[in-house]
């Protein structure tokens, strides 16, 4: 499938805690056995993944969002893109299906459920970041 015309520009997702849980996101397409995700894009030309992270939240779920720290960046062993990961929090809106043509669904997960939706398990940084911000709130 690589190379068959499909673009190939990086991806940044949007790591985004609040009340104790993290969001999640159901796409409106499934790839391959991906279900839930982090509210992600890719990166337009120039564009830093910081910066598409917040853009693709506030497109896809409607919340204002703002960087606390990235988290690291691998090539996706599912998908084979590369990924960014950006640690966000929110500023403002309630988040919801902003775009139905990409999401299906949206969820804020608490730290135990998170095997549930994402049963092959977060990169590393990822899963070290969310054990720190929602073990407390367990």
């Amino acid at each position: 499938m690589k190379g068959e015309g499909m673009d190939e520009r990086p991806v940044s997702a949007a790591v985004i805690v609040r009340g104790g849980c993290v969001l999640l996101v159901r796409r409106a397409v499934e790839e391959g056995d991906l279900r839930w995700q982090f509210p992600a894009g890719k990166l337009e030309v120039g564009e830093l993944p910081e910066l598409a992270a917040v853009r693709e939240t506030q497109e896809e779920t409607g919340l204002a969002v703002e960087v606390v720290k990235v988290l690291g960046g691998r090539v996706h062993p599912k998908t084979g893109r590369l990924m960014h990961y950006v640690a966000c929090s929110v500023i403002s809106g309630v988040a919801h299906v902003a775009d139905e043509e990409e999401l299906a669904e949206v969820a804020w997960v608490a730290h135990g459920e998170i095997p549930a939706y994402v049963p092959y398990g977060l990169f590393e940084p990822v899963q070290e970041y969310l054990d720190g911000e929602l073990a407390a709130a367990e």
